[in-house]
């Protein structure tokens, strides 16, 4: 059961225009928000501890959903999606590819979609970018996992094994995650930390923490997709060295880097990210 600051979001969904939906998908109960009309635009979020579509999408939907008809969904193991036991359930990137696989083409059988993924979640767009091409028309990884870049900085990731399930060590995390600049409520702190504090979330992070994110430089390579690599100056997570080496794989490739961001661009610069992937997204100019 979800703790109060984690369950009462209904009403912040339905005042930008939102509704929160659930289906079954791949055998999971699958939460997901929706607003808007228009092409079908789905985000990703990442993999973190207390990650979920509103907490890491609220400040873009309204925007999103001027133009497009946008859903924020919750991975296996996230927000309100189902949690199952790890010792029945494999949350490796294989099942996030095939469950995002079949979130798109439960909502649209008519056209491919645009992806954003940020973090895990860019490496779960990828993954359907190569295994299903066709329902994906145009693609964001943005401070993306899934290229084998790694890190010169030993204290980068330390934050996250420190992690003990304390309002003290999320607040840690996400002063970690954003850039020197940012400056996070603490609504939103109180509504991750809520998110963690049940039991079926904390074992199913405890597995996808130590999943695999990566694909070889022949996979990424083989994805023909017009795909922006978005980076932050600031990321110390998804260096620019894997911004950089997406360019590099990715035939079809364009690339931004916005200053003073850390790896959250859609949460710490919300209106130059919406703004540079829908102008992306539009046909007459990519």
């Amino acid at each position: 059961m979800l703790s109060s600051h984690a369950s009462d979001i209904s009403k912040d969904v339905a005042a930008i225009g939102a509704q929160s939906k659930f289906v079954e998908l791949d055998g999971l109960t699958t939460h997901y928000i929706e607003a808007g009309e228009g092409p079908l635009l789905v985000l990703v979020h990442g993999g973190g501890a207390g990650a979920d579509s509103w907490g890491n999408w609220r400040s873009c939907l309204s925007a999103y959903a001027r133009k497009f008809r946008v859903i924020a969904y919750d991975m296996p193991g996230f927000g309100r999606t189902a949690k199952p036991d790890p010792s029945v359930y494999d949350y490796g990137q294989g099942a996030r590819n095939r469950h995002l696989t079949a979130l798109i083409r439960h909502l649209n059988h008519a056209a491919p979609a645009h992806l954003i993924g940020n973090s895990m979640g860019g490496a779960t767009a990828l993954g359907v970018a190569m295994d299903a091409p066709d329902l994906v028309r145009k693609l964001v990884l943005m401070g993306s996992a899934g290229l084998g870049i790694s890190n010169p900085d030993p204290e980068a990731m330390r934050p996250f094994a420190a992690y003990d399930y304390s309002i003290e060590a999320m607040r840690t995390i996400m002063e970690h995650l954003g850039g020197a600049r940012f400056r996070f409520d603490e609504q939103l702190l109180q509504y991750r930390h809520a998110l963690m504090q049940e039991p079926a979330a904390r074992a199913a992070i405890d597995v996808i923490k130590r999943s695999k994110l990566t694909y070889t430089a022949e996979q990424i390579a083989s994805v023909k997709t017009p795909t922006l690599v978005v980076g932050g100056k600031a990321d110390k997570v998804a260096i620019l060295a894997r911004t950089y080496g997406y360019l590099e794989l990715l035939e079809n490739s364009w690339g931004f880097v916005l200053p003073h961001v850390g790896h959250w661009a859609m949460m710490e610069s919300p209106r130059e990210f919406v703004a540079i992937t829908t102008a992306f997204f539009d046909e007459e100019l990519f």
